[in-house]
């Protein structure tokens, strides 16, 4: 990498030596000068000089500049308002022009005491008004989606919140209407702003303008906490503030990480919280009772029920992990049953071969890739959504993103990411299109690998493809886990036994089965597990489908309830901090009990290393390539009609169904279709069919057409595909 140039600038008669293009607020800062502004965040791309805010003088420049939208140059000379009173008289005219119509309610606004506008109106503003005349007025406040209000009236157009839409999220959603003195901030065509991400305009917003619907009026910046923690409903891991008053959660904040998110988050990061004080959370033990369903039953009496439970299975016994524990969680159950009780089998969602960590790198390094493939049939948006801007940012970047699922730039049928691998990997006898890309990968320097599906075996094949193509440093390999922390839960597993273990047997009686958490019940071999088992202890935070065969069922605990640490995507192990108490002990206290009373000492406390932490610097092993072939799944399947693919939507879960401002974003009961297939049937976006599966059993949908969706092939979330088998037949209602 060359050195940059170096050049000379002098700010307020510091004098520094700078890289060559750095913009001026940097370089202000550098010196250790600030410059007031309100439109300008790097992250949004290149500044606007909307606000004006950051009016400084430069040297043989006649008029004052706008420092946001210059850069450094040598032998450049800024003045800023500490020294220059023709740039303070420029700031306090513009502050004077912002508050001209701008609302004094600041006792009232939820952006009062942590406001840029309030803060830099007292440090740098005229300090009264010569303005006596009505101010303008509009409705209030404005619901631009369940989430989010809009107060027009407090608006100063700095146009971060219609950059991030259109040049970060790319949703197109807000937009500014009108010129001049009549523009004002809007969704378009006034429909809702339905988006993975939209939340972020209420953090990039310097006054109260926009506002998270769920925090109006809950708390003032004087009575609340803000607690580091990590989020636990994804495998990213974005770093978050959860703002806590009264011993409740009132928000979460992005804390930014420039190496995991950059500062975003999604909204179901951002506004789930709320399912900690669902009307049906379980509080206390629940022990069934023959006939009459379930009664509740003290700890002690639960943690005896527990160890009599497991310790009758006769080494028996089955964990089936959510992915979604702490490493410490996981390494407590995974001691008890490995050590403790003498049984090797396990349901892991996301045990992903150790191979993967020898191609590790920041998500960040997915934005600075020349070329980023992306693999597999799952949304990355609705998999590892963080992953999806870092590809967006990638793409306006110049890099070319090459999408390979039945959707994407290049169509392939569903399942194909293992062929796929192969034929990239070997791309001898491989289609023209693998082998120019295979190519390509070869001769490029920077390779951003993304496997998001369930495929099998996918680390060991994602790992030998990049092995095979020569990934080296400034590539990555990301393998997208369903689960939250998987990577940290196959760690712990691993490393309380043997290596992986056993798989569950397939029939016959079984001691006992360990449900660790609601998500663990989406996984179907759970149900199938829990009817042959003598013994079912299910941890949830809710009862549900996955506690009907629970003989005990104890209070499980959010992510924003407990202390230890996380391994994401990456590999990268966070910790994550208790934000609040949960109203009784936590699962890792229960299962120390119960050790004690198995005889197995477990530590109540997450004091201690956890062996998932060896994920943080893992060996660079080197995978050789995949011993067997890989076929190509056929078309359009085996049998008759359209092949079904199914995928899990991001607002889906226990979680996001108890936030009810959430509801809007669940997905639609849609079905997506091919342009030649929906042709062929005269069926257009919008209109209802009729879904019938390979039982004769109906179901109907709204059609969504999507022109790059491969033919022969529809797309349906899973809460919407129940009962549907994997070939279906579509006809217009």
């Amino acid at each position: 990498m060359s050195t940059p140039e170096l050049v000379t600038v002098t700010v307020d008669d510091r004098e520094i030596r700078i890289p060559k293009g750095t913009g001026l607020i940097e370089t202000a800062l550098a010196c250790g000068v600030e410059i007031p502004v309100f439109c300008y965040e790097p992250r949004l791309g290149a500044p606007v000089g909307a606000c004006r805010m950051c009016l400084c003088e430069v040297e043989g420049m006649p008029k004052l500049q706008a420092a946001c939208t210059m850069t450094a140059q040598d032998a450049l000379v800024l003045r800023t308002a500490q020294t220059s009173e023709k740039a303070a008289e420029g700031q306090r005219a513009i502050l004077e022009f912002i508050l001209l119509n701008h609302p004094l309610d600041c006792p009232d606004c939820d952006k009062g005491g942590e406001c840029p506008l309030q803060d830099l109106t007292f440090r740098w503003g005229p300090g009264n008004t010569r303005m006596h005349f009505p101010k303008r007025t509009f409705d209030k406040p404005i619901p631009i989606s369940p989430v989010i209000s809009l107060d027009r009236e407090r608006c100063i157009l700095c146009y971060r919140c219609t950059r991030f839409s259109e040049g970060v999220a790319e949703d197109m959603q807000l937009v500014a209407r009108n010129r001049g003195a009549q523009s004002i901030i809007a969704t378009f065509e006034d429909e809702p702003y339905r988006a993975h991400f939209s939340g972020n305009v209420t953090e990039l917003c310097p006054v109260g303008a926009l506002l998270p619907a769920t925090y109006r009026f809950r708390a003032r910046p004087w009575e609340i906490d803000n607690v580091p923690t990590v989020c636990g409903l994804c495998p990213v891991g974005c770093n978050v503030w959860a703002t806590t008053r009264e011993g409740k959660v009132a928000r979460i904040l992005s804390r930014n990480h420039p190496e995991v998110d950059d500062g975003w988050l999604c909204d179901k990061g951002r506004f789930t919280f709320d399912h900690l004080r669902a009307d049906d959370r379980i509080k206390q033990p629940l022990k069934r009772v023959r006939r009459r369903g379930f009664d509740p039953v003290a700890w002690e009496e639960a943690a005896e029920e527990a160890a009599r439970g497991l310790g009758e299975a006769e080494g028996s016994v089955v964990v089936a992990f959510s992915g979604g524990e702490t490493n410490e969680q996981a390494g407590a159950l995974a001691r008890l049953a490995r050590q403790g009780l003498g049984s090797n089998a396990a349901i892991v969602p996301d045990d992903l071969d150790p191979a993967v960590d020898g191609f590790r790198a920041p998500l960040a390094a997915i934005r600075d890739a020349e070329v980023c493939v992306v693999l597999g049939d799952e949304p990355v948006v609705d998999r590892a959504p963080v992953v999806d801007l870092w590809l967006r940012a990638a793409r306006r970047a110049g890099a070319d993103v090459i999408t390979i699922h039945p959707a994407g730039s290049i169509g392939v049928s569903p399942g194909s990411a293992a062929h796929v691998a192969r034929s990239l990997a070997e791309p001898g006898t491989a289609p023209p299109e693998f082998r120019e890309l295979a190519d390509q990968l070869r001769d490029t320097q920077r390779v951003a690998l993304v496997w998001s599906g369930d495929d099998h075996d996918r680390g060991r094949r994602a790992a030998a493809l990049a092995a095979a193509l020569g990934l080296g440093e400034g590539s990555g390999l990301y393998v997208l886990p369903r689960t939250p922390n998987g990577r940290g839960v196959s760690s712990a597993w691993r490393a309380a036994g043997e290596g992986r273990g056993e798989e569950p047997p397939e029939d016959g009686e079984i001691g006992a089965l360990i449900v660790s958490g609601d998500e663990a019940g989406y996984d179907p071999r759970v149900a199938r597990l829990s009817e042959r088992a003598r013994f079912v202890l299910t941890t949830a935070m809710f009862m549900g489908d996955h506690t009907l065969w629970s003989h005990l069922v104890l209070p499980g605990t959010s992510y924003l309830e407990r202390d230890g640490t996380v391994v994401n995507l990456e590999g990268r192990a966070q910790r994550q901090r208790r934000a609040v108490d949960p109203p009784f002990p936590d699962e890792l206290e229960f299962f120390a009990e119960v050790g004690e009373r198995l005889g197995l000492p477990v530590s109540p406390r997450p004091d201690e290393p956890s062996p998932a932490l060896q994920a943080e610097l893992p060996p660079r092993s080197r995978p050789g390539a995949l011993s067997e072939p890989a076929p190509p799944p056929s078309p359009n399947g085996t049998g008759p009609g359209l092949e079904l693919v199914t995928y899990r939507s991001l607002f889906s879960g226990p979680g996001v169904e108890r936030v009810e401002p959430l509801a809007f974003q669940r997905p639609r009961a849609e079905l997506e279709l091919s342009f030649a297939d929906a042709d062929d049937r005269g069926i257009s976006t919008g209109d209802a069919v009729l879904v019938v599966g390979a039982d004769g059993v109906g179901r109907e949908l709204t059609a969504r057409v999507n022109r790059r969706l491969r033919a022969g092939v529809v797309r349906v979330a899973d809460e919407h595909a129940d009962g549907f088998a994997r070939h279906v037949e579509v006809g217009k209602v």
